[in-house]
Order: C-alpha cells, then structure tokens, then sequence
C-alpha cells in the first residue's frame, strides 16, 4: 500500500514540476508586468501553482490549463492591489525580464547599439506601463505572450469584440504617448 502512495505521490510531483518548468516564466512575467515588482510577481506565481496543486479538476485541454493559470495569476495580481497591506510603488519593469523568452540567446550588438535597444524598449515599457490596466493586459497578452485575441476574450472572460477593441485602443495610445516622446518641435 505504501508503495502504491509513493508511486502517486512521485507522479503528482512530476506533474507539478513540468507544469511549473512549462508555465512559470510566462505567469511570472504577466505577473511582473501588472505588478512591476520582482517579488510580488514571484509570490503570485507561487500562489498560482499553490491553486493548481489544491485543485482536483481535470482540464478538458492544454489550452483550457494555460488560460486557467493566466486567470488565477490575473486573479492574483488584483487581490494583491486590493490588499490593506499593499503600497503602489510606482516600479517600472525591466525591460529584459520581460522581452527575453527562455533560452534566447543574445547578441554581441556594439555598445551603442545594445544602449539604444534598452532604451528604446524602456521607452516602449513605460508607455505599457503607463497604460491603464485594461488595456495594458490585452497588449502584454498579445504582445508579449503572443496569444490570440480570442484566446484573450477567453481568459479575461471578455468578448472578443471588446478585446479587439481593447487592443485597437491600447495601440493608439502606445503610439500617441510615444510619438510625443520623440516629437521635439
């Protein structure tokens, strides 16, 4: 009997651990974007997993278990904003936790180039950042985590018009804010 419960025990771990290895860096950066804050991001994504452990549904499919965890995380970031003991800091995300997906490689651009390519995408993180929330989500879903927009409508439990709306709107402001950065005249 004990070795029938250790053999379920390994293999609920084993589960747990290709989902965490298979799922973690993209909640953590969804978590980091909405949060700006490194150690908010990574309690969240722990609580994510916390959920996923605790709960004994069983997914219909892949694509069911990843909106899932992109909600509970989601789901997270609000509680987090909403709790007594939270403070909005103001943090702005570093570009390269965000941008970077894992395993990508980096160049060896000159100096120069690699400083204009870390500012321009400073400069393009805080025009998200600056975003309100609505569409800050849709953007980084899109962009970053390059979901579709009806696999958007679905975790954020929107329709998919509104998110196409959303996106439209987030785009036009990301463009306006930063078209007036670099208008001098």
């Amino acid at each position: 009997m004990d070795t029938i419960m250790i053999q379920d025990t390994a293999r609920i771990q084993e589960k747990l651990q290709q989902k965490i290895d298979s799922y973690s860096d993209m909640l953590f950066k969804i978590a980091y974007a909405r949060t700006g804050n490194r150690s908010d991001a990574e309690d969240i994504v722990q609580e994510t997993f916390y959920q996923y452990f605790k709960t004994s549904r069983e997914f219909d499919s892949e694509e069911y278990e990843k909106a899932w965890l992109i909600r509970v995380t989601l789901n997270g970031c609000r509680k987090m904003w909403r709790s007594s003991f939270h403070r909005r800091r103001g943090d702005v995300p570093d570009p390269e936790q965000l941008f970077l997906k894992e395993g990508m490689e980096i160049g060896e651009p000159s100096p120069e180039e690699s400083f204009l390519d870390k500012e321009r995408a400073r400069e393009v993180l805080e025009a998200v950042w600056r975003l309100p929330v609505v569409y800050r989500d849709v953007i980084h879903l899109f962009y970053y985590e390059e979901l579709s927009v009806k696999e958007i409508a679905e975790i954020l439990e929107r329709k998919v018009s509104t998110v196409t709306s959303q996106l439209t709107r987030g785009r036009e402001l990301l463009k306006k804010r930063l078209k007036e950065e670099y208008d001098f005249a």
